[in-house]
């Protein structure tokens, strides 16, 4: 562990279960209007809410869901799992759709999700989803790619599509990077982000090594200071901190192999973990970036 990580990462920091028993807990993302955080059952028919007043309740069933976020208005945008769609939470609670199809064919299972301060979304597209215990989906793009919709959602993007298995994704503070990372190569790419959107000049970030078993690159998230966090083998789960230039700070070893985190709370320190079948916070120094 280096200087820096312990910085980031207090010695006396704990980490706290707020809840336990889900189907494969994911896509945690923190309201900040209504001081919650609303999280997906991956392999379970629900979404769930937690907040510091009501502990953990259902947000939201049925619903077959994985990565979550909010778009510039404040309302929740989500990657549909099973359905193989985006939608998009309306005030009132109306579930609509975003997007469901690249050129006619139907996405893979959407994954993780981020909108772009332009209100573009970007996701990745896996087939995790038609792999699912019951699916019985074939699988119509020959490719796992990550899209963008345009801000007015009239257009889907293809941004990339030689990833082997993509997943976690984030902007850097200033949006002028994208970083994606790669469940089964182990590693983290960064990619240049041009005006209109789209990106460039893909390289090599950081690459992720150790048993797999106990984790995998999934989640994937940018703080405010321009750090990245990835989920990755620890003891017996983890996540694992780069500093910009991609040297890798030490890792936050989690009760469990984690599936994704997000930050939260009133200042954006509380960093909240969905690991397999729990929900657990502590408190970090940097903090995330705030979602509207």
């Amino acid at each position: 562990m280096s200087a820096e990580f312990d910085r980031i990462v207090s010695k006396d920091s704990k980490m706290e279960e707020l809840g336990s028993g889900f189907q494969t807990a994911e896509g945690p993302v923190w309201i900040a209007k209504g001081d919650y955080l609303i999280f997906s059952s991956l392999r379970g028919n629900e979404m769930y809410r937690w907040s510091r007043k009501d502990g953990v309740t259902i947000f939201r069933t049925p619903a077959r869901t994985n990565g979550n976020t909010l778009d510039r208005q404040g309302r929740l945008v989500t990657c549909e799992h099973r359905l193989r769609t985006i939608s998009r939470t309306e005030a009132d609670g109306t579930v609509v759709t975003v997007a469901s199809h690249y050129k006619g064919k139907r996405f893979n299972s959407p994954n993780d999700i981020i909108v772009k301060s332009d209100g573009g979304i970007y996701f990745s597209d896996p087939p995790y989803g038609l792999m699912i215990e019951g699916a019985i989906d074939q699988k119509e793009l020959d490719f796992c790619g990550v899209f963008r919709i345009s801000p007015d959602e009239k257009d889907v993007t293809l941004l990339v599509d030689d990833f082997a298995r993509p997943n976690g994704l984030a902007f850097s503070p200033d949006e002028s990077l994208l970083y994606i990372n790669d469940t089964e190569r182990m590693h983290v790419r960064v990619f240049d982000v041009r005006k209109d959107g789209t990106i460039t000049n893909g390289r090599l970030f950081a690459e992720v090594y150790g048993d797999g078993d106990k984790g995998r690159p999934d989640g994937l998230k940018v703080d405010r200071e321009g750090n990245v966090y990835c989920t990755g083998p620890g003891g017996p789960g983890g996540v694992w901190v780069f500093n910009p230039a991609g040297k890798h700070l030490g890792t936050i070893d989690c009760p469990k192999k984690v599936a994704n985190f997000a930050w939260g709370e009133s200042d954006w320190k509380t960093f909240f973990l969905t690991c397999f079948d729990g929900l657990y916070r502590m408190r970090l120094n940097a903090p995330g970036i705030p979602l509207p």
